[in-house]
């Protein structure tokens, strides 16, 4: 059975993971265990080496007071003392846990020798003070007792004492170090015996479970691509253990329904599909139609209400404060008609725009091809542009190629899309622009790129700059239908060729035109 062969593989798995289990923990115990100890012998250490420089700087203030006076260095002395003090009974708490961790053989002599340190630190006090004290000896007297002071009692036993403190400490230090270091290499031995033991071990269990598991598993998987391919015939061998042959049974009971299920669905679906199929195609084009014709109806009368409000608007009211004044001179009749003539040429502008847009929207767009040299085209259109823009300086420069070959073209529609491109650096790209018109001829198309160095065009916007009545938000001046470069765009592509734009802001803008050379452009324009 393989519930039970797989059981008798858990169990030794669990063996080896306890096993593994008590080295990690015996192993963690010991060493934060020694390492604790460690720490204390250090901290131990550490606090002799505060006793011995804090005492000797007390020395030396003691010593101060027998120069200077008695009254000398006090607050110094007794934060000194204080220190001193409390470094001893942290020190002989140190040395009471280490004693108990370690035993009294390893730490012998630590907790006496410290009480006996402070002992010796009482009587050098006692001594300074009693010298201090005692002004009525003589001098060679007082000397004496000084000299042996500073040199038998300080320099001989205090430092004596101290130092044997050290040295004890740092033995327990070394066989601590020397104790762990016996412990890691035990730990290792053991961990790489475990190792040699355990490693073949599970790889022979392996082995020997994936040979038994592998053979019935691997039918399965064969039957379940096979049923996920859809091949429904596929059935499952029998013949392993009890619990694979059900597995099989099953299978292959559910390969059979799922056939059966399979061509009753297809013959439903076959002829569902050529009834939804019909009415679908039905529908999608009268949908289609409905919202082409409702987008386009949509879109005109929007298009119209916004543009042909503001000329109207104005000539409306030009006229009815010129018919309310009860004295009005010719002057000002001569103004409200100049006025009224502006607007209604504007109205014509964009008329005509209007109707070159619908035109080109719906194919009818008429290009009058000529045999055009382009040289000669982009000289003419900079002397118009020049000409207009008297009250708005431009710098303008041409780098036209030797090679320019006569291309066939409407020269009137590209002569107005270079200026509708020159008028938009005019507008839009800031005072004391300067612009640059190229064109050169790369395999069978000719390219002209009008460039200028302006204030440029944002990442977001740069997208719908070809779009009708678009219009960027800091445009210098509001004039403008915002219909320039959709006009543009139409005209570029009646004749087969294709208009881009990239911008950077404080980087400029690039316009680039390609137009075929092989006679690209047709008598009538139909937008895709």
């Amino acid at each position: 059975m393989y519930k039970r062969k797989v059981i008798v593989f858990a169990a030794l798995i669990s063996v080896i993971v306890i096993l593994t289990s008590a080295l990690v923990i015996a192993t963690t115990q010991i060493t934060r265990t020694n390492l604790t100890q460690n720490n204390i012998a250090q901290a131990l250490l550490n606090e002799h080496i505060l006793v011995s420089g804090t005492s000797y700087r007390l020395f030396k203030q003691l010593t101060d007071e027998l120069i200077f006076g008695k009254d000398a260095n006090q607050a110094e002395v007794r934060n000194k003392s204080a220190i001193i003090d409390q470094s001893i009974a942290k020190i002989i708490q140190l040395e009471e846990r280490q004693r108990k961790a370690l035993g009294e053989e390893a730490t012998q002599g630590s907790v006496e020798d410290t009480g006996a340190l402070a002992e010796l630190l009482d009587e050098i006090i006692t001594e300074f003070r009693a010298v201090i004290a005692e002004q009525n000896r003589t001098q060679i007297q007082q000397r004496e007792r000084i000299q042996r002071l500073l040199e038998v009692t300080i320099d001989n036993r205090f430092r004596e004492a101290i130092n044997a403190a050290v040295s004890r400490q740092s033995k327990v230090v070394a066989s601590l170090n020397a104790r762990i270091e016996t412990l890691s290499q035990s730990i290792l031995w053991y961990a790489i015996l475990l190792a040699l033991f355990t490693v073949p071990l599970v790889f022979i269990g392996f082995y020997w479970l994936l040979g038994v598991l592998y053979q019935p598993l691997n039918s399965i998987r064969e039957g379940a691509e096979a049923i996920a391919q859809g091949n429904l015939n596929h059935r499952i061998s029998r013949g392993f253990d009890a619990e694979f042959d059900s597995i099989a049974a099953a299978f292959n009971s559910m390969a059979e329904e799922l056939s059966e299920q399979r061509e009753k669905a297809q013959h439903s679906t076959r002829e569902l599909e050529y009834q939804v199929s019909q009415r679908t195609a039905e529908l999608t084009r009268a949908n289609q139609l409905l919202q082409n014709n409702d987008t386009a109806r949509k879109e005109f009368l929007a298009d119209i209400s916004h543009e042909l409000r503001t000329p109207l608007s104005i000539i409306r009211g030009e006229a009815q404060v010129t018919l309310r004044q009860k004295h009005v001179s010719e002057q000002d009749y001569k103004n409200t008609l100049e006025e009224v003539l502006e607007q209604v040429l504007n109205l014509t502008r964009l008329v005509d725009d209007l109707l070159m847009i619908a035109r080109a929207e719906s194919g009818a767009l008429r290009i009058v091809p000529q045999t055009v040299d382009m040289a000669e085209l982009i000289g003419s259109t900079i002397d118009k542009v020049q000409s207009f823009s008297n009250s708005q300086p431009l710098a303008l420069r041409t780098e036209l190629a030797d090679d320019l070959p006569l291309i066939s073209c409407d020269p009137d529609r590209i002569a107005q899309v270079v200026m509708i491109l020159l008028d938009n650096a005019i507008n839009y790209a800031g005072k004391g622009v300067s612009v640059v018109i190229r064109c050169n001829r790369r395999g069978h198309a000719l390219y002209l790129t009008v460039e200028d160095n302006g204030r440029g065009i944002d990442a977001d916007i740069l997208p719908f700059i070809f779009d009708r009545y678009f219009r960027a938000a800091d445009a210098r001046t509001g004039q403008g239908s915002g219909l320039g470069l959709a006009i543009a765009k139409a005209i570029v592509e009646a004749h087969k060729g294709s208009i881009t734009a990239t911008s950077a802001p404080g980087q400029g803008t690039r316009f680039t035109i390609e137009l075929p050379t092989n006679g690209g452009a047709s008598g009538n324009y139909s937008i895709g």
